[in-house]
């Protein structure tokens, strides 16, 4: 019998509330499912954010390994950003290591524009042009068929439009659910991965209209986990007797309490020099010792890789030491706001480790760390109530011995494909 391996991700969902959701009756389904199978914890990438997370899930390496940082980048040798799509990605994903066998992935972040394989691929977020993030292109049809749809349009959530933003949440999961329903039926396929990212706009615009019970969206946030569940139970009813269903997310969610503008603080101890001249990372100048990158990431501006490098070669310890104690002088209210600091050698493997950050700031709970150039203070709100934690899920139709997962063992548990 041919083995078969179907894969659910639910981005941003964060183990605890997966539990707690199915255990007060808001989520049966997933309910059924892990009172007889393997339910835990796992943890996500460093940093925890969905182009990372998700190149390690469908790569089974780490960053190191397979080159994706973070959602931004600078073009090497200047300050320049730009943004890693597809292409960047250096490790093969898993539907590229066996052509033999036919693969269905739809929605799956950081995988635009979409690549040749034996199957369908529909590409996720930051999917900028619908005709290339299909691939064959002779599908295109049945999704303006479908109406489909990449991603909400995240500009209500800035109106103040809960009810609109409801909607539209529960517009796309339906056009989504038809979609993989398409697919399902019409091609024999091994490999099957679709995607909700739903979830993570949820968590990111709605997150308080959940856990607060007094809040007028309470009653659409229920509604919303409710189809969640609904689309487990879908996918449930249609297994094989032997299919590895795999359930999963690639990082967790929390509520903020402050965004922290860290190149703001970086400039403030002098670490960090800017012109008036230019915009965003090129108004760096000579002087600068480091700078953040989005979500915390850390670089040194090191001589003869940077235009204005300042950092030499035999100073770099000196800097990080230095790096690592400011942050960690960091307050809020005089609470700690930076939990830990890792240097690159501590947290990744590979051999593109040189295009790593030299520095990972990990936030205490509630404090959003945030790169960007020329803010004026250094915490401060804005329309997000929820921010990445490292904190996602893992579940999966059998007993496995897997007492710590992580985002790269997901290759490992899909079955026959290394």
């Amino acid at each position: 019998m041919k083995e078969r391996n179907i894969i659910l991700g639910i981005d941003g969902i964060p183990f605890e509330l997966m539990k707690s959701l199915s255990e007060k009756g808001i989520m049966p389904n997933f309910k059924d499912l892990k009172r007889s199978f393997y339910f835990r914890e796992m943890k996500s990438s460093i940093p925890h954010i969905s182009s990372v997370s998700w190149s390690s899930i469908i790569t089974g390496k780490n960053p190191g390994e397979h080159g994706i940082f973070g959602f931004t980048d600078l073009i090497r040798g200047t300050y320049t950003l730009n943004y890693p799509n597809f292409n960047a990605l250096k490790s093969k994903t898993f539907w590229h290591q066996n052509h033999e066998k036919t693969h269905v992935i739809i929605n799956v972040p950081a995988t635009y524009p979409a690549k040749n394989l034996n199957g369908v691929h529909i590409a996720g977020f930051v999917a900028l042009d619908l005709e290339k993030a299909i691939f064959p292109k002779k599908y295109s049809y049945i999704l303006k068929k479908l109406n489909y749809m990449i991603d909400i349009d995240s500009s209500l959530a800035h109106q103040q439009s809960q009810d609109k933003l409801f909607d539209q949440l529960i517009k796309v999961l339906e056009i989504r659910k038809k979609t993989y329903q398409y697919f399902w039926d019409k091609l024999d396929w091994h490999n099957f991965m679709v995607v909700i990212t739903s979830t993570d706009r949820f968590g990111h615009f709605l997150w308080n209209t959940y856990h607060n019970s007094e809040n007028i969206g309470h009653s659409r946030a229920l509604q919303f986990f409710q189809k969640i569940d609904d689309f487990i139970g879908d996918l449930r009813d249609r297994l094989k007797e032997d299919d590895n269903f795999i359930i999963l997310s690639d990082h967790g969610m929390e509520e903020i309490k402050q965004n922290m503008n860290l190149n703001t603080y970086l400039e403030q101890e002098n670490l960090l020099k800017l012109s008036n001249r230019h915009k965003n990372y090129n108004r760096i100048l000579e002087g600068t010792k480091a700078f953040v990158l989005d979500p915390g990431r850390v670089y040194l501006n090191k001589k003869g890789l940077y235009p204005n490098g300042s950092v030499s070669k035999e100073d770099e310890i000196g800097v990080i030491e230095e790096l690592k104690k400011i942050f960690h002088e960091l307050k809020y209210k005089n609470q700690k706001v930076i939990k830990r600091v890792h240097e690159k050698h501590e947290i990744y493997n590979g051999a593109l480790i040189d295009k790593a950050p030299d520095l990972v700031v990990l936030e205490n709970p509630g404090f959003n760390p945030k790169g960007g150039i020329g803010k004026k203070i250094i915490f401060e709100d804005d329309d997000f109530s929820g921010m990445h934690n490292d904190s996602a899920f893992l579940f999966i139709n059998k007993d496995i011995d897997l007492k710590k997962p992580k985002v790269e063992d997901v290759v490992g548990l899909i079955g026959g494909n290394t």
